[in-house]
């Protein structure tokens, strides 16, 4: 099993007026930036995720998104960038970039490949197709979104792939001159991810590709009947998909005493507003989840109900307080001891083989995110291997995705000594 870190890095002031106030989604105007609160707790979250690799973390997760203040990192490469440098052993899994928005993909497979020369072949490269909030922030036509995402994509893997120069003439993008010089260390290219929570048809290219589909903080139900339609194409298709191809991410938290894990997991619902977060204060915008073209009104998950209100409004985020998705596992949080077993069962019923604990979200604190890290590296991460076994779990760097076989281990990439083999895609 592969367990790795995530948060969306929220802005934190409380001098802005931001933390616990209600808003409409891109409503928010950047005149109450603050560049010294931003500096700190740009690094304050850089100081997580090197830690997070140091406790035995085996991936650091990273996102973006744009125009707002729940999620600092507005490009997410450079992030990736400094933790190429600064970890050594985790993978640095992006999920990822927004590729609809982006004019030039060669210029972004150049970045991707440098990071990945300079982790020593620990990225994992995530694409996404992005949502109304991207369209509309980059001016790029919601109608186009999926053939621009499926072009740039096989752009990419050729810019990658194949020795140049080469010209490109597609629909959307047209290179006369493709000849990158930086190419990726892992061979034949990084490993390709995509995250979701409501397309239907992006699960299926997913298990199409024979790629890991990560569903994103969802209700444990759907997400299981979601897993299921990925299995049923692979099925379809001819091959065996199993945990390998499957991740979940989720909110856990893990703290010195039951009464500290109440008071930081409460902190999930608060800070600034967030539409992602159930129960946080977070308003959807109507407007963004419409867009002409972007996602298809039949076309959608099991999970699409209640990601983010998209059916009930509003109200439907809103309604799910801190005390339901405790009791529904959307949220844990608790000591080492009371944690396990919930994390279990979440492991029985969804069987992913990888997951991703979100935690020091929301209004918690640097000393709220180390505590859960230091308790997570010393208690909770050994036992949760030991139950990935038991319940074999294997996860997509010990058996391949797109073949079912069992991959052969790799000696761990160190960012200060170049290993002996590059890890295969």
């Amino acid at each position: 099993m592969l367990i790795g870190h995530f948060t969306e890095q929220p802005w934190q002031d409380n001098t802005t007026g931001l933390m616990g106030t209600q808003s409409l989604d891109l409503s928010i105007s950047n005149g109450v930036y603050d560049p010294k609160v931003g500096a700190k707790l740009y690094n304050r979250y850089l100081d997580e995720k090197i830690y997070a690799d140091q406790v035995g973390f085996d991936a650091l997760m990273l996102n973006e998104h744009h125009s707002t203040p729940f999620c600092m990192q507005g490009v997410t490469n450079v992030g990736a960038s400094i933790l190429a440098r600064e970890t050594k052993q985790a993978k640095i899994i992006i999920l990822g970039n927004i590729l609809p928005i982006w004019d030039d993909p060669l210029w972004l497979a150049e970045q991707l490949a440098m990071i990945d020369m300079i982790s020593y072949g620990r990225l994992v490269s995530g694409f996404v197709r992005g949502g109304g909030r991207e369209s509309v922030s980059h001016n790029a036509p919601p109608h186009y979104n999926r053939e621009r995402f499926e072009e740039a994509h096989d752009f990419i893997i050729k810019a990658w792939t194949t020795p140049g120069p080469f010209r490109w003439e597609g629909k959307h993008f047209h290179f006369r001159h493709v000849n990158p010089w930086v190419r990726p260390y892992q061979r034949p290219h990084p490993p390709i991810w995509l995250p979701g929570v409501v397309s239907r048809d992006s699960l299926m290219w997913a298990a199409q590709k024979r790629i890991p589909y990560i569903m994103l903080a969802t209700e444990m139900e759907p997400t299981r009947q979601a897993f299921q339609l990925y299995h049923d194409t692979a099925a379809e298709l001819g091959y065996e998909s199993g945990p390998q191809n499957i991740g979940y991410l989720w909110k856990v938290h893990v703290d010195e005493t039951e009464e500290l894990a109440e008071q930081a997991g409460r902190k999930y619902v608060q800070g600034p507003s967030n539409p992602f977060l159930a129960g946080n204060e977070g308003t959807v915008n109507p407007a963004l989840l419409g867009l002409p073209g972007l996602t298809s009104r039949t076309r959608v998950l099991p999970t699409q109900a209640v990601a983010t209100g998209a059916r009930g409004g509003a109200a439907s985020v809103l309604g799910r307080p801190y005390e339901r998705q405790i009791q529904d596992y959307t949220i844990i949080s608790g000591t080492p001891k009371t944690v396990l077993p919930k994390i279990r069962h979440v492991l029985e019923y969804i069987r992913p083989g990888s997951i991703f604990f979100w935690d020091a979200d929301g209004a918690m604190t640097h000393d709220d995110a180390m505590r859960s890290l230091r308790l997570m590296g010393a208690e909770v991460i050994p036992a949760i291997r030991e139950m990935a076994k038991e319940l074999e779990l294997p996860g997509p760097f010990e058996v391949d995705p797109a073949t079912g076989k069992p991959i052969e281990a790799q000696p761990a990439a160190v960012a200060t000594q170049e290993p002996e083999n590059g890890t295969s895609a």
